[in-house]
């Protein structure tokens, strides 16, 4: 069988594969479960393959843990690329900024929620409404409302189920958009695309660092930049959703 797993993709931007491979060594760096890089090129990356396994609870529990140690690695600000890396970043197939701010709520309007509208209001797929309530969601974010003492967390950025794969030998995660971030956006963005087992994920995190009193009600908040990434290229109910969300974050604030 072949060990190597090559993804290819000619006439890209040359950072497209070299930011993956970076994220996914800085995040090993910190201890993060993550596949093994073996080669990157400007036109292809080469991974470690993987053999898949049903999801269970034990499994779940370590990845929460080890999830929550690779948070705890940190990063220098809100904001930063994976050490020594200078190159773009990318969330799937969008652009990532990689402007640090020292304040989390003034990073994630700025740099996570509104470069994603405009293109979702040119797709179609954001309406006026919702992205006028999603807007004033940014004006509060940005005032420091939910800010807090919690330091730059090193997150994988991208935490949707489709990156958590379940091996025989525990969870391991791909495709990351890795920058210094909020350690709740990464559990949010778990709950938002329905992680298998995600009460033993959480319980396994709580083991290692436990979650500040009413992270289940910041949820939505945290759900605003994959929901906006949604929306800027996957269809009108993400846009729908993007609203909801920002309603429910102006509810808390």
């Amino acid at each position: 069988m072949n060990n190597v797993f090559r993804k290819e993709r000619r006439g890209d931007d040359p950072d497209f594969f070299r930011a993956e491979a970076a994220g996914l060594r800085w995040l090993g760096d910190g201890g993060g479960p993550v596949v093994e890089v073996l080669d990157v090129g400007d036109d292809h990356i080469d991974l470690a393959r993987l053999a898949t396994h049903r999801p269970d609870p034990t499994a779940g529990r370590d990845f929460g843990a080890a999830l929550a140690r690779m948070h705890d690695a940190g990063a220098p600000l809100f904001g930063s690329p994976p050490a020594g890396y200078l190159g773009r970043q990318f969330i799937g197939e969008r652009p990532l900024s990689s402007t640090t701010h020292q304040r989390w709520g003034e990073f994630y309007a700025a740099e996570r929620i509104e470069p994603y509208l405009a293109p979702a209001i040119a797709a179609g797929f954001l309406g006026a409404a919702d992205a006028a309530i999603t807007r004033e969601a940014c004006v509060a974010i940005a005032d420091g409302v939910f800010d807090d003492d919690e330091p730059p967390a090193r997150i994988h950025g991208d935490l949707w189920t489709g990156n958590v794969v379940w091996t025989p030998t525990g969870v391991v995660l791909i495709d990351p958009a890795a920058h210094g971030g909020h350690r709740e956006t990464d559990l949010g963005m778990l709950a938002l695309f329905g992680c298998p087992c995600l009460d033993a994920v959480i319980d396994g995190y709580q083991t290692v660092h436990p979650l500040r009193a009413g992270w289940r009600e910041r949820v939505p908040l945290h759900q605003l930049h994959p929901l906006a990434v949604h929306a800027a290229g996957h269809g009108p109910s993400y846009g729908t959703a993007l609203g909801r969300a920002a309603a429910a974050t102006l509810a808390l604030a």
